[in-house]
């Protein structure tokens, strides 16, 4: 591999002309050749006998380039961005210049990371709320408690709101029932709106025996376009009228629903925990703050691909979380009305604020000459390894060393902008270059930490495919 040159485009890109030797591709196409003639039938030859000349003779001389080309190419890539020491930050675009007995030369065109100038990013001031925690705060946190502890207890009286009403029921479009329409033994709590407006409301009154027809209509924005606007009659028969028997509120719940003898002791802890909770919250809004004027001070360039390339990456997150889930990401999409380009569009608001929070964190490691010692990031395997209950081996064999670098010193640069800033009022919003530069990127667009990644050979592969094609010789 050699690369022929280097050239710096505009909007942060770089080209790069990569030549392969002739007998590095000439190896390269005798492999494919021998992984292939046993699927190629030539006259007069049994499969896999054929002589690669013969082969080269009925089909082409190229006939077995573009499979060279694309077993070559994405480690020539990665060799030439690591010799060249380029911060990669997207997919490149892979074109063939010249394919032939003499080797092999292409044009790879990537993203790297821009240029940063940073503006202020110590000594800042942001507002942080006060918190507080009143009686009524409380008697919300013990609610959900209360719910829990509360019984149903059936009533012979009629339904009044707040009761739940165990029902049948079947809906009538134009007097022809429609799917999903039915149930039988259903519980309803009446006033929870769970069911369409007006369902609900016309169960009041009723009890247990009772059968009622409910004319109520679809909202408009129904999610099902056959029942949106129309309107139906549910045919109801009620079994059963309940009512919630709520516990006593006392010592006595305390102990029952928590480890304390006292509902004073109960109470004292939940105050305490939300307290906790909203300081927390607190000082990450506080740090978000200051972290918006970072990004808003600095200066740079956001390419489109980088986003695009984050916005991928937010995607390919989402897929393996929910196939993880036991859904195939295509079933979900379908089930959500959405396509992957759907998605990725939505995703681009997300993908710009990661992609300007890492150019801001990378850039204030460079300029306070942050590093990473070995020692931390051995003290953070062991950690993970705690965190997840696995062993060190298994941790460092998932986890790249050069990440966890990445995020540690990504985590120091955000304690020299947190430990240095000041409570107080916040400055007024001023246009910064590099919001409006990112805005203008994503022009005509509406606006799941991993932005500066170095092609591997596997994900290299995907762009050339077509590409390599163009050129071979035939």
């Amino acid at each position: 591999m050699n690369v022929k040159s280097v050239e710096k485009k505009e909007k942060s890109t770089v080209e790069l002309v990569i030549e392969i030797g002739k007998e590095e591709f000439e190896a390269a196409v005798e492999k494919v050749y021998k992984k292939q003639r046993g699927k190629i039938t030539v006259p007069g030859f049994r499969k896999g006998k054929a002589p690669r000349k013969i082969i080269e003779g009925m089909y082409g001389s190229g006939v077995f380039y573009e499979d060279a080309i694309n077993d070559l190419y994405p480690e020539a890539y990665t060799q030439a961005v690591e010799q060249e020491k380029l911060d990669t930050v997207s997919w490149p675009n892979v074109e063939v210049l010249d394919v032939g007995k003499d080797g092999l030369t292409f044009k790879a065109t990537v993203t790297v990371r821009p240029e940063v100038k940073l503006g202020e990013y110590k000594g800042l001031t942001a507002e942080k709320n006060e918190v507080t925690v009143t009686d009524e705060d409380i008697e919300g946190e013990l609610k959900p408690f209360i719910n829990r502890a509360t019984r149903m207890v059936t009533v012979e009286r009629e339904a009044k709101e707040g009761d739940t009403v165990v029902i049948d029921f079947e809906g009538f479009l134009d007097g022809t029932p429609f799917d999903g329409g039915k149930a039988e033994g259903h519980s309803l709590e009446l006033g929870s709106g769970s069911f369409i407006p007006g369902f609900e409301e016309q169960l009041v009154g009723t009890k247990a025996g009772d059968e009622k027809e409910l004319n109520v209509t679809f909202p408009e924005d129904y999610h099902a376009a056959e029942l949106a606007g129309k309107p139906v009659v549910f045919k109801v028969k009620v079994h059963e009228v309940k009512e919630k028997q709520l516990p006593q509120v006392d010592d006595e719940f305390a102990k029952d629903v928590s480890e304390f003898d006292t509902l004073a002791d109960f109470k004292k802890d939940l105050g305490d925990k939300l307290k906790e909770r909203r300081e927390s919250q607190a000082q990450r809004d506080f740090e978000a703050a200051l972290m918006e004027q970072v990004m808003s001070n600095m200066e740079v360039e956001i390419p489109d691909a980088m986003v695009d390339y984050e916005a991928d990456q937010l995607v390919n997150d989402m897929a393996q979380r929910i196939q993880a889930q036991g859904i195939p990401f295509e079933q979900y999409l379908s089930m959500m009305g959405m396509t992957v380009d759907m998605m990725r569009e939505q995703a681009k608001a997300a993908a710009m604020e990661r992609v300007r929070r890492d150019l801001a964190l990378g850039a204030i490691v460079a300029a306070e000459n942050i590093t990473v010692s070995d020692e931390e990031i051995e003290e953070e395997y062991k950690r993970l390894a705690e965190q997840y209950h696995m062993e060190l081996d298994k941790v460092k064999e998932a986890v790249d060393a050069e990440g966890i670098r990445k995020e540690q010193s990504y985590h120091k640069a955000e304690h020299v902008v947190y430990d240095s800033a000041k409570v107080g009022k916040a400055p007024a919003k001023k246009k910064a270059s590099s919001k409006k530069k990112a805005e203008d990127a994503a022009e005509g667009e509406e606006k799941p930490k991993k932005t500066t990644r170095k092609t591997t050979k596997k994900k290299a592969e995907e762009p050339a495919e077509e590409k390599a094609e163009e050129k071979t010789e035939e």
